[in-house]
């Protein structure tokens, strides 16, 4: 797809944001077309630069965890502690048609960055908030990192099964359906503010993002139902061999009679315990090792996701990521694209989850090597700063700008 087709391309963001909901959310707008301003705290910059995989040796503010969400964006270094600094931002908004933040509750305002006072420099600006638990309510000014929304969200408890106690997710869940939330919410601004003039401040929740994705448990238990959590019923990871593999037979009508033929035990449907869908749920614990048992009989994993894909059940092995990344089905759809890096030449990172017009899409540039990388263009020639005004900023420390 050639640039200039990118359907976000004529926007401006600004991104005050940081770690991974907020940054995850303007990557995805970055890679749309979207002209991405990051602001970086001064000299620091992002804390994510300083986390896993550093990627050259002798800096540690080249994490591949921050080149990831922050590729294709611009990087502009400022003190935002100082009236100089809040100033340039604020300059900034009134060139922009989005701001999206992620800091707690009430930090903007005492940065002078917040919806109110950006809006009376720029009425129409669509200006969107990212936090853990919302802006309104009695949690609102807790902090939040994607592990203790997963505790209060109650899926950490439906997770636990039959685990003596809860345990962390691998999964960033909530930053990254926080961010996604955000970035659809974003667009539909957009396209109002496109018919009618109007801007708007949106108020995204980590929280209510996870607690949306629950496929089951809420809808029940708001009208009277009973938690449907782990072991969830029709859901098996079964060891085959030295390795496991993943099958369903739930959530669709037709798997349940599939998997009997493929077992060859037609009476297993007759019998009372498993003859309805709700008793296979209240028996769950009684019909999981008669499948699982079967599945132990066959050589291998890959004997048996053949007989359960030819009796067409959904299954899969249980892939590390090493294995995901060699996978030619994730070559063909170019998950994985190179960017470039000065100290490395190229970087993998991953796509966004989406193709346009049959084509994927890709980051439209690195992440920025150095904060405050791209400082003096934005300020020279997005806000027309004259260069020794630029100069001043950089010497008294309220920019960066190498």
């Amino acid at each position: 797809m050639k640039p200039e087709e990118l359907p976000l391309i004529g926007v401006t963001i600004l991104d005050l944001t940081r770690v991974l909901a907020g940054p995850y959310c303007t990557r995805l707008l970055c890679d749309l077309g979207a002209r991405v301003i990051k602001i970086e705290r001064r000299a620091e910059g992002d804390e994510m630069r300083r986390n896993y995989l550093q990627l050259e040796p002798g800096r540690g503010d080249q994490s591949s965890y921050f080149t990831r969400v922050n590729a294709g964006k611009e990087s502009v270094g400022v003190d935002l502690s100082r009236p100089e600094g809040r100033a340039i931002v604020q300059d900034l908004a009134k060139v922009s048609d989005v701001v999206v933040e992620n800091f707690m509750p009430g930090v903007v305002a005492r940065l002078g960055c917040d919806d109110a006072t950006l809006r009376a420099l720029k009425p129409d600006i669509i200006y969107c908030s990212i936090s853990g638990f919302g802006q309104t309510g009695p949690w609102r000014e807790r902090p939040a990192f994607a592990h203790i929304v997963n505790a209060v969200s109650g899926l950490m408890h439906l997770e636990q099964g039959d685990e003596p106690a809860p345990r962390a997710s691998n999964l960033q869940a909530a930053d990254v359906l926080a961010g996604t939330h955000a970035a659809v919410a974003i667009l539909g601004a957009l396209t109002r503010k496109a018919r009618t003039g109007q801007g708007a401040h949106l108020d995204v929740s980590m929280l209510e993002a996870l607690v949306a994705a629950d496929s089951v448990t809420y809808a029940a238990v708001l009208n009277g139902g009973e938690e449907y959590g782990n072991p969830r019923p029709g859901m098996i990871v079964a060891p085959i061999g030295d390795r496991y593999l993943a099958m369903q037979f739930t959530g669709s009508g037709e798997l349940w009679p599939r998997l009997l033929a493929a077992m060859g035990r037609p009476e297993l449907g007759r019998d009372p315990r498993f003859d309805t869908s709700e008793k296979r749920r209240a028996n769950w614990r009684e019909l999981r090792p008669i499948v699982e048992s079967w599945l132990a009989a066959f050589a291998s994993v890959e004997d048996a996701r053949k007989a359960l894909s030819d009796a067409r059940i959904p299954c899969a092995p249980v892939l590390r990521p090493a294995e995901v990344i060699a996978e030619p089905h994730m070559a063909a759809r170019q998950f994985f694209p190179d960017v470039p890096h000065p100290g490395r030449g190229t970087v993998r990172v991953t796509a966004s989850p989406y193709h346009i017009d049959g084509l994927p899409v890709h980051p439209r540039g690195p992440a920025a090597y150095r904060v405050g990388e791209h400082t003096r263009v934005v300020l020279g020639d997005l806000l027309g700063y004259p260069a020794a005004r630029i100069a001043e900023l950089a010497r008294s420390g309220v920019i960066d700008a190498p």
